[in-house]
C-alpha cells in the first residue's frame, strides 16, 4: 500500500480520534476537527511522495481483490455493529468495536499483498479493541479510539515513506529524445 493507501489510514485516524473526542469528552464544533489538521499534513506528505517521479507501489491483482472484498466486509461489519451496540444500548462498546471491525479488515489483505505489516497494524487495532471492551467505560472507548488513531496515523507515515523509498529504487525509464 503506497501513498494513496496512506490517505485513506490517515483519513480514518483523523476519523476515529474526533469520534473518541465527541463520544468519551462531549466535545463538538471546531475542536473535532483538530484531528482532520493531521490528516491534512498525512495529505500534503502523501501529495508530495505521489508527484515523485518513479513507478510507486501498486498492489497485484490478487492485493486488490483483497483490498475490496475485505473494504466491503469492514464497512458491512461496522453498519451492523454500529446498529446492533445501539439498539442494545451499549453506545460505549462502539470505538472498540470498531477497532476490532478495522483490524480484521487488514488481516485478509496482509495475506494477499503479501504485505507483513499489514498483520502488525491489524494486530495491533484488535489488541487495542479487545482491551477497550474489557476496560470499563469510558477508558475502554478512549483506548481504543486513540490508539486505533495512532496506529493508523503511524501505518500512514510508514507508507509513505515506503512509497518514496520504492520509487526511488525504481526512476522512470528515460526516453530518448528524438
Amino acid at each position: 500500500m503506497g501513498s494513496f493507501g496512506a490517505l485513506i489510514m490517515g483519513f480514518f485516524g483523523a476519523l476515529f480520534a474526533s469520534m473518541t473526542l465527541h463520544w468519551q469528552f462531549g466535545k463538538h464544533g471546531l475542536m473535532l476537527a483538530t484531528p482532520f489538521l493531521i490528516f491534512g499534513l498525512i495529505g500534503l506528505f502523501a501529495a508530495y511522495a505521489i508527484r515523485q517521479p518513479g513507478e510507486g507501489i501498486v498492489p497485484s491483482e490478487r492485493g486488490s481483490r483483497a483490498i475490496k472484498w475485505s473494504s466491503i466486509g469492514e464497512g458491512i461489519g461496522l453498519f451492523l455493529a454500529a446498529n446492533i451496540l445501539i439498539n442494545l444500548h451499549h453506545p460505549e462498546l462502539l470505538l472498540p468495536v470498531m477497532a476490532l471491525t478495522v483490524g480484521l479488515h487488514f488481516l485478509p489483505i496482509a495475506y494477499a499483498a503479501p504485505f507483513s505489516a499489514f498483520y502488525a497494524l491489524g494486530g495491533a487495532l484488535i489488541v487495542f479493541g479487545l482491551i477497550g471492551l474489557v476496560t470499563p467505560a469510558p477508558f475502554g472507548g478512549m483506548l481504543s479510539g486513540f490508539a486505533s488513531a495512532c496506529g493508523l496515523w503511524i501505518a500512514s507515515a510508514l507508507a509513505i515513506r515506503r512509497d518514496l523509498h520504492f520509487k526511488r529504487e525504481n526512476p522512470p525509464a528515460a526516453h530518448p529524445s528524438a
